[in-house]
C-alpha cells in the first residue's frame, strides 16, 4: 500500500468528489489508451487534490503564493516518498525506472 490516494478511473457520469474539475475534464478526453506520462500526471493530481482546491480559492496571485503552493506540493511529494510501504511504487506503478538511492555521506575523523 502506497502513500497517497488511489488511481481511479471516472466516468462521463461519475461526480469524482475532491478531484479537480479540470483533471476530470483532462480524464475524460483522455484517450483510450493513455500514455505513461497521463497516468503518472493524474495520479499525482490525485495526491495533491487539496492543494488544488486550495490555489481555487486564490484570487490574487503572486510570486509569493506561487511559491508557498511549490513549496507545499514539493513537501507533500517528499512526505509520500517517505512513507510509501514500498520504496520507488510509485516510478514502479507507471513503467518508469527507480533511481538508485545515492550512498550515505561518509564522516571524516
Amino acid at each position: 500500500m502506497r502513500a497517497g490516494p488511489k488511481r481511479r478511473v471516472a466516468t462521463a457520469g461519475d461526480a469524482t468528489e475532491g478531484v479537480p474539475s479540470d483533471a476530470l475534464f483532462t480524464i475524460l478526453l483522455m484517450n483510450e489508451q493513455p500514455t505513461r506520462v497521463d497516468l503518472l500526471e493524474l495520479d499525482i493530481d490525485l495526491r495533491l487534490a487539496d492543494l488544488w482546491r486550495e490555489a481555487c480559492d486564490v484570487s490574487e496571485w503572486n510570486l509569493d503564493v506561487v511559491a508557498a503552493i511549490m513549496r507545499a506540493a514539493y513537501g507533500k511529494g517528499y512526505c509520500d516518498a517517505l512513507t510509501e510501504d514500498s520504496p520507488g511504487a510509485l516510478c514502479q506503478e507507471h513503467g518508469y525506472r527507480v533511481p538508485d538511492r545515492r550512498p550515505a555521506p561518509t564522516r571524516e575523523a
